[in-house]
């Protein structure tokens, strides 16, 4: 069975355990407008009164006046024509039930039910919704409390299930983020939290999906966006990592002595048996001080004299 996976429910009738539960990051606020269904609430009422409209008018034709009984009457008609007559936005799913039991899932467009014995429970909102989610105070392997905030993408791929596996599906996903994401920490050192975030991310993702995955929902991504660490830890964790990089610094600068030491002893071994290299690697240093700090450089006579074949003369 091929899943439709639109979106996700971003609204909810009870709070979400978001705006209950301590957070270490502030919501990110776009300043875009939400989309509403006040065109579909117009429409509802507009067929109520036109109904209305419609039986007094009948009853002004038929018994030559409105009496309260036609007033009455023409209440209960526009109710019954509002309640079987709905409009379902592109984005949403209508879950219609038949005498209590799940008859199919409706929209979007014009979606009519029969009176007093079909309704539809919930409208599904398919697109993606963005959860956040933290977790405080939480202990990581190492028994450090640590503050985590996170933020998961999700969505509903079957109205049906959101609607009859779940009571409140938007608030499970929260909760059961939050659990997930404590659960994940505890297993954890606070080094693989703060340095291995790709991997929690990709451990929540996993474990969310599957838990997910029979109340009609998918995960798309889970981001976690902070990590703090109490103050008061702060500067004992500081100085271990000045510690470690000191040590690393000081690893890093006795290995390379080690090359140079092993180079130095190559390069004695190969000028010990040539004498006249050796002088010429002298003057190439003794030319490159005196290149570089723009000095001059007197030259012993004994020294010159080296170059000089036995029993030749000098230039």
């Amino acid at each position: 069975m091929t899943r439709k996976k639109h979106g996700a429910d971003a609204s909810s009738s009870s709070p979400s355990p978001q705006e209950r539960a301590p957070q270490t990051g502030a919501r990110l606020e776009t300043g875009r407008n939400r989309t509403s269904r006040n065109g579909a609430v117009a429409f509802t009422i507009i067929v109520f009164a036109a109904v209305c409209a419609l039986v007094l008018a009948c009853a002004q034709a038929l018994a030559g006046g409105i009496g309260l009984a036609a007033l009455v009457i023409a209440v209960v008609v526009g109710i019954l024509a509002a309640s079987s007559v709905h409009i379902v936005m592109e984005w949403e799913r209508a879950v219609v039930m038949r005498f209590g039991r799940f008859n199919r899932v409706a929209g979007p467009g014009l979606v009519f039910t029969w009176p007093v014995i079909e309704f539809y429970t919930v409208r599904i909102d398919q697109r993606v919704a963005a959860t956040y989610f933290g977790a405080e105070e939480t202990l990581t392997s190492d028994l450090v409390p640590v503050n985590v905030d996170a933020v998961v993408f999700w969505m509903v791929f079957s109205p049906k299930k959101a609607a009859t596996e779940v009571e409140d599906y938007v608030s499970a996903v929260a909760w059961m983020a939050q659990a997930t994401l404590r659960a994940a920490i505890g297993r954890a050192s606070l080094a693989e939290v703060a340095c291995r975030r790709d991997q929690l991310d990709a451990e929540l993702k996993e474990v969310l999906e599957a838990k997910l995955d029979g109340w009609g929902i998918d995960v798309i991504d889970v981001e976690v966006r902070d990590i703090v660490v109490p103050r008061e830890l702060q500067p004992a964790m500081a100085a271990g990592a000045i510690a470690a990089r000191e040590r690393d610094a000081r690893m890093t600068l006795a290995e390379a002595e080690a090359d140079i030491s092993d180079m130095l002893k190559d390069a004695s071994a190969s000028y010990a048996g040539d004498p006249e290299a050796m002088r010429l690697r002298t003057m190439h240093l003794a030319y490159e001080s005196v290149k570089q700090s723009g000095g001059t450089l007197v030259i012993p006579s004994a020294f010159s004299e080296g170059f000089v074949p036995e029993g030749g003369e000098k230039a």
